[in-house]
């Protein structure tokens, strides 16, 4: 909050929210302040605490203009509030952070500075050491009834108080990235898995250090509740997740295999600039990379959607991809359609011819054509080990 005079003090008795009104900065809202009435000397003392959890709502978040920020395609001059966080909110609680062995290095120097002392100056190796290490991470273990893992979601690994939700969904089948989409639309939806089930769920509070993981405090239970409010809601809450777990393993193969065919795509162009460069290179090299790249565009064809008649405009018919997008429920909570089953098993039975010809194209063909240009002496083309022996 900025230093500004607050005017007047409200708390929302059943959320157990602290709402201030202040003096020409509008309001400011803490969401559930329940832990700080629990964050007694016991809690403090302790090396990590999760605080209790609240009851999760399970519904489907929507906005009347549409996106996760209420705002649709409105722009920023457009002014909505944000929402508190939806689903299982986290608080815990860390004594100490999780630091790095650069960041311990760094504040013993500093404590030998403070003391009048010369700091010691680290190996070689430990340098080394500090190069190569993955920073540590705090995780939060989301379990079910059943005791497996549902999610892992991570936190700050700073000392105090911190707070993180789980959006009561299982993981994205999408292909992982390092690093968020930067051209999102602000109204699309950013990439998840099927609604979790109604029930209890545990979550455990987590260390990860060298790749060792060490939990601090849980299991913590809680309950995730379904508001009930749907008009067609499904009767067989277990059917509906047995079929969006089928759909997201299929929409995870073939949202990899359209990947993994576009990597391949890139081995292509650079094998064949790398045939260009050779001398030595057979001629009829150069056919081989012609036809092994239209095999490709046409496997695509059939993964993506047909983009020579999309981009013109001229109707084409349903890609694998589409299919699956039709077979998908993320947002609902009714029970699946007949179309979307029957979009699974059209995709599915396609795919699965497709995914054979991928790989026979990929691990066969494009891997036998780089072993000629190796042989041949081309320079390095991606997915290559060069060959090379003592003269």
């Amino acid at each position: 909050m900025p230093t500004i005079a607050v005017r007047d003090l409200a708390i929302q008795k059943r959320e157990n929210d602290l709402v201030l009104g202040t003096f020409g900065r509008g309001f400011y809202i803490l969401d559930d302040y329940t832990p700080l009435r629990l964050a007694d000397e016991e809690y403090l003392e302790a090396e990590a605490a999760v605080f209790p959890v609240k009851d999760a709502l399970r519904y489907i978040q929507t906005s009347r203009l549409g996106g996760s920020s209420g705002k649709g395609s409105q722009g920023a001059t457009f002014y909505a509030a944000s929402n508190p966080p939806f689903g299982a909110v986290f608080t815990y609680y860390l004594k100490e952070k999780t630091t790095t062995r650069k960041e311990r290095r760094r504040e013993a120097e500093k404590k030998a500075e403070k003391a009048g002392k010369s700091a010691r100056y680290p190996t070689m190796e430990e340098l080394r050491a500090e190069d190569e290490e993955k920073e540590p991470s705090i995780l939060l273990i989301v379990r079910d009834d059943a005791g497996e893992i549902v999610r892992r979601i991570t936190g700050p690994r700073t000392k105090g108080i911190h707070r993180v939700a789980w959006d009561l969904r299982n993981p994205s089948p999408s292909p992982t990235r390092l690093k968020a989409r930067e051209d999102r639309p602000p109204w699309a939806r950013p990439p998840a898995g099927p609604l979790a089930l109604p029930g209890t769920y545990t979550v455990t509070l987590a260390k990860e250090v060298d790749g060792e993981v060490t939990e601090l405090t849980g299991p913590d239970s809680f309950d995730v509740i379904p508001l009930e409010l749907a008009t067609f809601a499904a009767e067989d809450r277990a059917d509906v997740m047995a079929f969006q777990k089928k759909v997201a393993r299929l929409q995870r193969a073939v949202q990899g295999a359209i990947r993994v065919a576009g990597e391949a795509q890139s081995r292509i162009d650079h094998v064949r600039k790398a045939f260009l460069d050779t001398p030595d290179a057979d001629p009829a090299l150069l056919a081989e990379i012609h036809e092994l790249r239209q095999r490709l565009n046409g496997l695509l064809t059939k993964l993506r959607g047909d983009r020579t008649r999309g981009k013109r405009e001229e109707p084409a018919p349903p890609s694998i991809s589409r299919r699956v997008r039709i077979a998908m429920q993320w947002y609902v909570t009714s029970a699946p359609t007949r179309t979307q089953r029957d979009a699974y098993q059209y995709a599915g039975t396609e795919f699965t011819e497709l995914l054979g010809e991928l790989r026979k194209l990929i691990e066969e063909d494009l891997t036998g054509l780089e072993e000629k240009l190796e042989t041949a002496g081309a320079p390095w083309t991606p997915g290559r080990i060069p060959h090379w022996e003592m003269e």
